[in-house]
């Protein structure tokens, strides 16, 4: 297949609430509709063209070997007493190399595995809940291989992610907590899940190995209600309601290169069910978030007892919504929220924060937007999308966390030879019908 061919991922009901549409090049969500109110929503921003996003860069690609920024240069490192180096390579600028580098894994295509070529990455209990077949239906795995030294980092670095769309349980589909009247009562329209597993193969060879990997989506809630009478600040997101369960930004230089972390309580970035648009910043969001702390599940598993790990089953089960039945599960950290439409996203991860970015660079003279959302979808029409058009949620350990002496041996961002690379995120979609004006 065509690195640019869709891959359709439907649930499986007659009546299906959600799908998703992959592109192998970048490992990219290239659309995510969702069916409520009798509408089709597509709530993640980008070129109409999946050929678009080689261009249009960083926008619902996979983002690897590691995300954000580091410092250009030589770095030397240690994991568990083996130790490696590194040589970042610029691309935003002079001292930063942005998303991995030149040529990231945002721009290269990835394998999709069927039958004959499985996933090597999950243990023989996970797979049980994988149905890989030729023609994906609502899982898909895809794989990636980067050589050692590929843009500066070292060794052999196999990685494979499992996306899957996951139907609401029969009798969860309607989702009320506790002490909430009818006029309250959600409805849970599935889930979307990214599984991003990787391993370093160099032999009998001890390696280690810079690894942060995410998705860069980007998300409007209300883009497809967009009407011709609406002008393009119709599709901000500043009437979004976000919630991140964080204390704590990254502090950053002038090149936007981390040097710490400054309190959240009582400034700006202080999310609490609160409108992006209340204090927005002047020059919009672009900030890591690191979460309040929390039980997480683990983000490395030593190889030796690997196989016998299923940490699929509870990240693939139906969203039934209590937090106790989330069994092998971390607690929601973020929540997205547009009372126009009365689409609810809820997240879940493994991972210590998480980057929001309102689009703030956004230049509408340059790409394009989709239809959908209003626009003609030509390249470089003059009718792109705006600042503050989306939010992207970009769930990861914290920026160059390697470079800190006093995460060594911890949440170091770093990966051994003798240690998988296990990292989730869970996008729970939910319905409220919006109150009428």
């Amino acid at each position: 297949m065509s690195e640019f061919d869709p891959v359709l991922l439907t649930l499986p009901s007659l009546t299906p609430s959600l799908a998703v549409e992959l592109v192998p090049y970048g490992l990219t969500l290239h659309r995510l509709f969702v069916q409520a109110d009798g509408r089709t929503h597509d709530i993640v921003i980008g070129p109409e063209s999946p050929k678009g996003h080689v261009t249009q860069k960083y926008v619902n690609t996979v983002i690897g070997r590691y995300s954000n920024r580091v410092p250009v240069g030589t770095h030397k490192f240690e994991r568990n007493g083996i130790t490696s180096e590194m040589t970042a390579l610029a691309n935003e600028s002079a001292r930063v190399s942005l998303h991995g580098g030149p040529v990231g894994f945002d721009s290269v295509p990835w394998t999709l595995l069927t039958p004959d070529d499985p996933p090597t990455l999950f243990t023989s209990k996970e797979m049980t809940h994988i149905p890989i077949t030729a023609s994906p239906s609502s899982y898909a795995v895809f794989r990636l291989v980067s050589a050692d030294g590929d843009q500066g980092y070292p060794g052999k670095l196999v990685t494979e992610v499992l996306v899957a769309v996951i139907e609401p349980g029969e009798q969860e589909r309607k989702y009320r907590k506790p002490g909430d009247t009818a006029e309250n009562e959600e409805y849970d329209l599935g889930s979307v899940v990214f599984v991003y597993r990787a391993k370093l193969d160099e032999g009998d060879k001890k390696v280690v190995t810079p690894v942060n990997l995410t998705q860069h989506w980007g998300f409007n809630l209300d883009g497809s209600q967009r009407e011709e009478k609406d002008g393009p600040e119709a599709l901000s997101v500043k009437g979004h309601t976000l919630t991140l369960k964080s204390d704590r930004i990254v502090k950053r230089d002038s090149d936007s290169l981390a040097t710490g972390f400054i309190p959240s309580a009582g400034t700006p970035h202080e999310h609490n069910a609160k409108l992006i648009g209340d204090q927005y910043p002047e020059k919009g969001y672009d900030d890591y978030y690191a979460f309040a702390p929390f039980e997480k599940v683990p983000t490395r598993i030593p190889l030796a007892s690997f196989a016998e790990v299923d940490l699929l089953k509870d990240v693939l089960r139906p969203s039934n919504g209590p937090e106790a039945s989330r069994g092998n599960r971390s607690s929601s950290v973020a929540e997205l929220v547009s009372g126009k439409s009365g689409l609810k996203l809820v997240f879940d991860t493994n991972q210590g924060g998480v980057m929001f970015y309102s689009n703030a660079w956004a230049n509408p003279t340059k790409g394009a937007r989709k239809k959908i959302h209003g626009g003609s979808g030509v390249m470089d029409s003059g009718d792109g999308y705006q600042p503050g058009s989306a939010a992207f949620l970009e769930f990861h350990d914290p920026l160059a966390a390697f470079l800190d002496p006093a995460n060594q041996n911890k949440e170091d961002t770093l990966l051994t030879s003798d240690e998988m690379y296990h990292n989730y995120v869970r996008c729970d979609v939910r319905f409220k019908e919006p109150k009428k004006e």
